[in-house]
């Protein structure tokens, strides 16, 4: 029997979530899990978030994709930009899981690595994947980088796509920790780093799964 699609929203350093919600989940080797992007930014331990995702990767298909937060990071880690805008939304919080004292060396090989082997959406025959939006008149493969990383829920929602799939995805946070449910259009941010819940979807059964940063669980009826 195939394994089941589950997509985990934005977890932004919340690692201790992050381990509670795979806990509930037990994923095993037939399962694909699609992570949603930010892992790192505001929440206490984006190092250990990452650590977390490279030891899922090897027990289970995880297809990561890069969230604005991971632009911003490698931005900064490559020399791109500087550091400022990015220190200014929640940069400090991941130098310091990492124990930044200037030097940018104390960030591991495989944690950049893995920053850049992320991608920028995921699409299958029933669902596509990405951290915030899309351009519902445009093939995947033709969708801007801002509308894909940047693009709020709140500014406009789009359109149904032009594909007919359903869309999962995060960056929007609900203050009110609640799933946005609009049927072609889920959008499963239920803001953890903000005393809210990391959220877990079976994109085909609906079972949701949720977990938070005081250590308590949950699941929720299905969507």
């Amino acid at each position: 029997m195939p394994g089941r699609l589950i997509a985990i929203g934005d977890i932004h350093g919340c690692s201790r979530a992050l381990e509670i919600l795979l806990n509930q989940i037990e994923p095993t080797a037939a399962d694909c899990i699609v992570t949603l992007g930010d892992y790192v930014d505001r929440g206490p331990d984006s190092r250990g978030v990452i650590e977390n995702l490279l030891t899922l990767s090897k027990r289970c298909q995880l297809i990561a994709l890069r969230g604005n937060h991971e632009e911003m990071m490698q931005a900064v880690v490559g020399n791109q930009q500087p550091p400022g805008f990015w220190l200014r939304h929640g940069g400090v919080d991941t130098l310091d899981s990492y124990g930044f004292v200037g030097d940018l060396e104390v960030i591991p090989d495989a944690h950049l690595k893995f920053l850049e082997e992320l991608i920028d959406f995921y699409e299958t025959e029933t669902h596509v994947f990405t951290h915030a939006a899309y351009q519902h008149d445009l093939p995947m493969d033709q969708q801007p980088a801002e509308r894909l990383r940047w693009h709020s829920l709140r500014d406009d929602v789009p359109l149904p796509h032009v594909s007919g799939k359903r869309f999962v995805v995060g960056h929007t946070a609900s203050l009110e920790a609640e799933i946005v449910d609009l049927d072609y259009l889920v959008c499963i941010d239920t803001y953890c780093y903000g005393e809210g819940w990391l959220t877990g979807l079976d994109v085909r059964a609906g079972t949701v799964w949720q977990a938070n940063q005081a250590g308590q669980s949950r699941t929720r009826p299905r969507i």
